[in-house]
């Protein structure tokens, strides 16, 4: 079940803007992000994952990416 947190509009923003900064230096290394990590990011903006939340599930996304 997802619950979603109430989250300002600067938040969102802000939280979009995070995302996006993150993805480009990603991409500057030469790596795409997965839809998974895609996925996690819009619940991330939208409210339904903490800070703390979203980067849990991205090092166990991380983790189970590396044994395969």
């Amino acid at each position: 079940m997802h619950v979603t947190r109430t989250v300002t509009d600067h938040e969102r923003t802000q939280r979009a803007e995070a995302i996006r900064f993150a993805r480009n230096s990603v991409r500057l290394e030469g790596f795409t992000l997965s839809a998974e990590a895609e996925a996690l990011n819009r619940r991330y903006i939208n409210g339904e994952m903490t800070s703390r939340e979203h980067t849990v599930a991205l090092l166990a996304l991380a983790k189970r990416s590396s044994k395969s």
